[in-house]
């Protein structure tokens, strides 16, 4: 039995985590800056806090073993000071604090966005170096958390590793998925491009199970030891085709309207130049990222996961779409 601290511990992935360390009998502590009843009903340690708060990161990070960092914002619109002071600086007090209180493993919840480069990545390997430049500031930050991490790799006791699962759905979802159904019930809902793109997906409950193999691999003669791992379905689904079987499982009818890629694209960054000069805080409908990742080709290659822990998905992809379609028709319905 491993004490186990997770950062975030009530978000999406998160939760996930915590229920499967929980179940296999782990004692955990939550770093949140919420209250969640579900937490509450599984009997874990719950510290309030932020991890842009050092101090509290610090005294979350006593007595324990392993650190699932799991907290970060994402999104694609907001200030750089925001996302740079949970994503990076908070990352940092998670990797400082661990050495402070000898903690010996930190798994730490990347992104592909890390080293997505505007181009199609065709089951694309981590040796993708990450780009020079990036359109919001997500996965900027994300980047920078995740080169901390893993240059702390071996440094004071503490080995850590980075898992990249890209798009993860399913049950519970508040980002992803929600804001599809809303845009497909209001009508704002437009095919990006060709419609033949490629993309990988990631079931929640897959990815959280890969991040408790790769902590358990982890150790001072690993191979998970310092590596960044790309996490998701071994094969890639047709995005829009995928978007559209999950409306199908809500009860609404498919995408009708779309819009070029390079439109969608010139779209984006008109909307971005207005929303900053005008000072809007709200999400633009279309950012040039935005547009990139609906209508792009990015799906990644996971048998360096497969390899070094052990990675498989415990959860089929239509065992986990009949496990989301109440959520689903419940959010047509909304």
């Amino acid at each position: 039995m491993s004490h186990v601290l997770v950062t975030g511990g009530g978000g999406f992935l998160g939760l996930y985590i915590v229920e499967q360390l929980v179940a296999r009998g782990d004692r955990v502590r939550v770093l949140s800056r919420g209250a969640y009843p579900r937490l509450k009903e599984l009997g874990v340690e719950c510290v309030p806090g932020d991890v842009r708060d050092s101090e509290v990161v610090t005294r979350a990070c006593a007595g324990i073993d392993t650190v699932f960092h799991v907290a970060a914002i994402a999104g694609v619109w907001g200030p750089w000071e925001t996302y740079h002071g949970i994503n990076t600086l908070g990352t940092e007090h998670v990797i400082a604090a661990c050495r402070r209180q000898s903690v010996g493993k930190l798994i730490y919840t990347s992104s592909p966005s890390v080293v997505y480069d505007g181009r199609d990545h065709v089951n694309a390997n981590e040796s993708l170096p990450y780009p020079r430049h990036y359109l919001c500031h997500y996965p900027h930050t994300k980047a920078l958390g995740e080169q901390a991490v893993l240059r702390a790799n071996g440094v004071d006791g503490l080995w850590t590793a980075a898992l990249r699962p890209h798009l993860i759905w399913g049950p519970r979802d508040n980002h992803l998925i929600p804001r599809v159904i809303a845009r497909a019930r209001s009508g704002r809902l437009r095919r990006v491009g060709s419609g033949q793109n490629l993309i990988s997906v990631s079931y929640v409950e897959n990815a959280a199970h890969a991040h408790l193999l790769a902590a358990d691999r982890l150790g001072p003669e690993s191979p998970v030891a310092g590596q960044a791992y790309f996490i998701n379905e071994p094969e890639p689904v047709n995005a829009w085709g995928w978007i559209d079987t999950l409306l199908n499982r809500a009860g609404l009818p498919p995408v009708r309207k779309s819009i070029s890629a390079r439109a969608a694209y010139a779209v984006g960054g008109l909307l971005e130049c207005l929303y900053a000069t005008a000072r809007i805080s709200a999400e633009p409908p279309m950012t040039r990222f935005v547009a990139q990742q609906l209508g792009g080709t990015h799906y990644y290659d996971v048998s360096k996961s497969v390899r070094d822990f052990g990675y498989a998905p415990l959860v089929s992809v239509e065992e986990g779409l009949r496990k989301l379609e109440p959520e689903l028709r419940q959010l047509a319905r909304a």
